[in-house]
Order: C-alpha cells, then sequence, then structure tokens
C-alpha cells in the first residue's frame, strides 16, 4: 500500500471486530511511528498501551464516572473553540448528523445518542487503547508534533490491516487518568485511539467530506 492509498484508506472506525491484535504488532507500528519528524527532534509524544485488564480497568474508570454524573475533567486544554465558527462549526454539525442518520438515530432521540456516544468509552469494542501524553510546558508546537505522530500510527495502522479511531472523548476523565496511569504532575493526557481490526458495519464506510483544495490553499507566484 502506498502512503496515498493509506491517507484515503484511513477512516475513523466506530465499531471493531472482536478479533485480538497481538502486542508485538502493536509495537511494529510504534516502531515505524517513532521515525516521526518532530521540532528540535523534540519526539514530545509518550504512549500508554492498554489491553486486557488495562483496557477494562480504563472502560470501568470511564463508564462508573458516567453513572455516578461526574462533571468533565477537560480543563483548560479543551477540545473545540467555545466560539466555533463557520465553516468549522458547520462541518462538526454536518459529520455527526451524517453518522447519526447512517445509525439510524434521530436527533431527538437523546438516550440513543448518549448511549452511543459512551461507546467511545469503550473503545467501540476495539481490543486494544493507547493514550497519548505530553507534557504540560509544551507549546502549540510540539502538540502539533504528537499529532503528527498520532497520524504517522494510523497510517502505519491502515497499511497493516488494521482500523484506528483517534478520540479525544477520552479528555472528560483527563484527572482520573492522570491517576490511573500515576502520571507525573506536568505530564498530560492529550486524547486516546481505538485500534484493532473493522467489523463489517455501515458506519465503518462513512467517509466524512472534505474541502476542496481551492478553498484551503493559495498558489502563489504562478
Amino acid at each position: 500500500m502506498t502512503v496515498e492509498g493509506a491517507l484515503y484508506e484511513r477512516r475513523s472506525t466506530r465499531v471493531f471486530a472482536d478479533k485480538s491484535v497481538p502486542l508485538s504488532l502493536v509495537r511494529d507500528l510504534l516502531e515505524a511511528s517513532r521515525w516521526t519528524p518532530s521540532g528540535g527532534n523534540l519526539q514530545p509524544w509518550k504512549v500508554k498501551v492498554v489491553s486486557g485488564s488495562a483496557c477494562e480497568a480504563v472502560i470501568n474508570l470511564a463508564c462508573d464516572a458516567i453513572k455516578l454524573g461526574r462533571p468533565s475533567e477537560e480543563g483548560e486544554h479543551s477540545v473545540y473553540p467555545a466560539d466555533l465558527s463557520t465553516p468549522y462549526r458547520d462541518r462538526r454539525f454536518k459529520v455527526g448528523e451524517d453518522m447519526y442518520a447512517i445509525l439510524g438515530i434521530r436527533r431527538d432521540d437523546k438516550p440513543a445518542r448518549l448511549g452511543w456516544l459512551t461507546n467511545n468509552y469503550r473503545f467501540f469494542g476495539a481490543p486494544i487503547g493507547l493514550f497519548f501524553i505530553i507534557e504540560r510546558g509544551m507549546g502549540h508546537g510540539q502538540w502539533a508534533h504528537l499529532g503528527m505522530f498520532m497520524q504517522s500510527l494510523m497510517l502505519m495502522a491502515t497499511e497493516r490491516g488494521l482500523a484506528t479511531c483517534p478520540q479525544e472523548a477520552w479528555v472528560r476523565f483527563r484527572g482520573q487518568l492522570h491517576g490511573y496511569f500515576q502520571l507525573n504532575a506536568d505530564e498530560l493526557v492529550y486524547c486516546g485511539m481505538a485500534l484493532g481490526y473493522a467489523a463489517d458495519h455501515p458506519v465503518n464506510a462513512m467517509r466524512s467530506d472534505r474541502a476542496e483544495v481551492d478553498e484551503f490553499a493559495e498558489f502563489l507566484g504562478v
């Protein structure tokens, strides 16, 4: 598979097959991804890989917090700006509506939507969860480099026939995850990621829209 092929093939998988992933394969993905570039070669990423009992533990941590109605621990590093404007707000709204249409969940069916949302905290059935850690003192550049590392990992997974879903939803439990992983005071959970094999489900065929090149690129000097 070419890099271009992996870019077209990769998508956020939201239903995973009941099929295990050898940790040796996960290690291979990380082995390749560690060659991701970063400014000054800081390599500002750390990864926690959870499977088996550890995977169950973080799932239970999240589900228990939801049942107890605990407030979000997103904190100062929010996923989206509070004043998200057009076209970004419209894109976010549309991808959600497209997904729920495939699932057959009506906009006014809040229990069904909440039930689907909680699947995030079960890694959508994936056998492997990954959490990406960054130090609080790092700047915007290092956060961008962490994103590049995650992209490398997702493309490598696609090449090896695996599926992924990056999950910023896990920031809701940043504080509890910080305690579970026994992170240092200066470390922060950026987000999670589900990793496994895609199940045969209509939602996995969903491909979110992308802006055309001329909407975001300007060619100068020609």
